[in-house]
């Protein structure tokens, strides 16, 4: 196979041809380092790549095969992941200079889950310092750039992990998602990025940035790959207290396609926002994609709705000043300016504001609750502007000058407040070629069905087979 063609295989494709034997996992490993080689001083996507490691592993999975044992659903598949995620024997920075020689112990459960299904990982992945930000200009590792255009910002604060998997230097990822550093990456790197539901994938072994808001899930070129290792990864953890004890179904037998009669719901107060007209006009036709293929759009209401971003802030700083105390004390220049700024600022929340976002949170709970009682999933763009340039600190929204770290999250972030299921998926592309993304959410613990809902969307349009040119 050619380079090209190589870089254009899913996960899937790419491990049912290992398993057939007509696809060499050395070969596959090979041109996921070659592509890192030659695009990553601009993209600055890797932290750390793990060159020789990853092809003695290669090898080994290419004697198995030939002896013929049997292999897990992953075998052979190079894949990366963001920079919080401990690799035993690899150092894991955070995206900081404080953890810039730490170096774990033991896998984290998702790699020791992911290296059962016989998955590689050909590196760790840049992301937002310490994971508190949105758009990965990393002050330490470099700024990462988004693929599409270099001179824009991919995302946070998995935008390693997104740009790895859009320009094809590793065929998936995992990525946390505090307030939307899952999907909103995804959405603007042209790729699928799936927040699960609180829970329902461990969190042991990866460094917290938020314990009562942080998810972590599979950032993938397809929907069907994000099913695939969702299964891999998700389950009873007995090291993560938070850890669901739900038994995993099959996703990807999920994935039907069949959507005739289900009820979408949209969220007017959302919606009556500001956002960028290619944004709104991309997602106007992917509700139409939805209609055409049986699902039937309403209007639902989420009538405190407005106190999101508030309440995301207080819990957010609150709980990450709390874990960075002792280093913030001891080690303050360890951090930018900006952490540290961030940080501080966390300590001077009173307990009374985080109790007040506790209860605001409790109100958001009710209100996505009982609109899904009424549909079976809610959708939203992911991003209600498409990737700013780097440096750009403010974005032009309704003719309003809006913060940049405000308004890439703003439709995402509601979703991890009240931990529910989310899917973005690629649903076009600006006039200046920048990709799109289509949100999802659904119940709680409803993962198949948004994959679901995501998959039909995804095999009636050709998004997600786009590609950069790097």
């Amino acid at each position: 196979m050619t380079e090209a063609e190589l870089a254009g295989l899913t996960t899937q494709q790419a491990a049912r041809l290992i398993r057939e034997r007509k696809l060499s996992p050395l070969e596959l490993t090979r041109t996921c380092l070659d592509r890192i080689r030659r695009h990553n001083s601009e993209l600055h996507a890797f932290v750390t790549v793990l060159e020789e490691p990853v092809l003695e592993e290669a090898r080994q999975a290419e004697q198995t095969l030939m002896r013929k044992d049997r292999v897990g659903l992953l075998h052979g598949v190079p894949l990366a992941l963001k920079d919080c995620f401990a690799i035993q024997g690899v150092r894991m920075t955070g995206g900081s200079k404080l953890l810039a020689n730490n170096v774990p112990k033991q896998d984290c459960t998702v790699v020791e889950r992911l290296r059962k299904a016989g998955a590689l990982f050909v590196g760790t992945l840049n992301m937002h310092e310490f994971a508190l930000g949105a758009t990965t200009a990393n002050p330490h590792y470099g700024e990462a750039r988004n693929p599409w255009e270099h001179d824009r910002i991919p995302g946070g604060s998995s935008g390693g992990s997104a740009v790895a998997v859009a320009a094809s230097m590793c065929l998936g990822s995992m990525g946390t998602d505090a307030g939307g550093s899952v999907r909103l990456p995804a959405a603007l790197c042209g790729i699928v990025g799936l927040k699960p539901t609180y829970g329902r994938v461990s969190r042991n072994g990866t460094l917290p940035l938020s314990f009562s808001l942080d998810h972590s899930g599979p950032m993938t070129r397809t929907v069907a790959d994000a099913a695939l290792m969702l299964e891999i990864v998700a389950g009873a953890d007995p090291f993560d207290i938070d850890c669901s004890k739900r038994e995993v179904p099959n996703y990807l037998e999920a994935l039907t396609g069949q959507i005739d009669g289900l009820k979408v719901g949209l969220p007017k107060e959302y919606l009556a926002d500001a956002m960028d007209d290619e944004v709104r006009a991309a997602f106007t036709k992917a509700l139409a994609v939805l209609q055409n293929g049986g699902a039937v759009v309403e209007e639902v209401s989420l009538p405190r709705s407005h106190f999101g971003p508030h309440a995301l802030v207080a819990i957010a700083l609150s709980e990450t000043s709390a874990l960075h105390a002792a280093d913030l004390r001891s080690h303050p220049d360890q951090y930018s300016d900006s952490m540290r700024a961030l940080l501080y600022a966390g300590t001077l929340i009173p307990a009374r504001r985080y109790v007040q976002a506790g209860l605001a949170r409790a109100a958001l709970i009710e209100d996505q609750r009982a609109a899904l009682r009424r549909s079976d999933v809610l959708a939203l763009p992911t991003v209600v502007v498409p990737a700013p340039r780097v440096g750009e600190t403010a974005v032009k929204l309704g003719g309003r000058t809006v913060n940049v770290d405000a308004a890439l999250p703003r439709l995402t972030l509601p979703f991890n407040l009240s931990g529910l299921p989310a899917i973005s998926v690629p649903c076009g592309l600006t006039g200046e070629g920048l990709p799109i993304g289509l949100q999802i959410i659904g119940k709680p613990f409803a993962e198949a069905t948004i994959l679901n809902v995501a998959h039909a969307y995804e095999r009636n349009t050709s998004w997600h087979e786009r590609r950069p040119t790097l």
